[in-house]
């Protein structure tokens, strides 16, 4: 029996690569990518509290952020694929074209 403590270190690393991640790439799909990472960080420390406690109630909530996850990707790559053929450029420093 693995203790629920390694995996909320496991999650709380997961989830700071991300942030680091988010902050400091100029990628769109990179920053996309560490939103995923995040998620991913959240469903698992959901996993092991639900474990823990012998409950069910986390794993209803990463169903519910697996839906949400999925359907942000749907969107979020169709607006990426927008964007590099509009721009030539997935850097999110050139993305001006949503400004008013």
């Amino acid at each position: 029996m693995v203790p629920t403590s390694y995996y909320l270190i496991l999650s709380a690393v997961l989830f700071g690569l991300g942030v680091v991640a988010f902050v400091f790439k100029r990628n769109v799909i990179t920053i996309f990518m560490s939103i995923e990472l995040m998620l991913n960080a959240v469903n698992l420390a959901f996993v092991a509290f639900s474990q823990a406690r012998h409950q069910s109630d986390g794993q209803v909530f990463v169903l519910f952020v697996i839906v949400v996850a999925a359907a942000e990707a749907a969107v979020g790559l169709g607006i990426i694929i927008l964007m590099s053929r509009n721009r030539q450029s997935l850097n999110v420093e050139r993305v001006d074209f949503l400004k008013l």
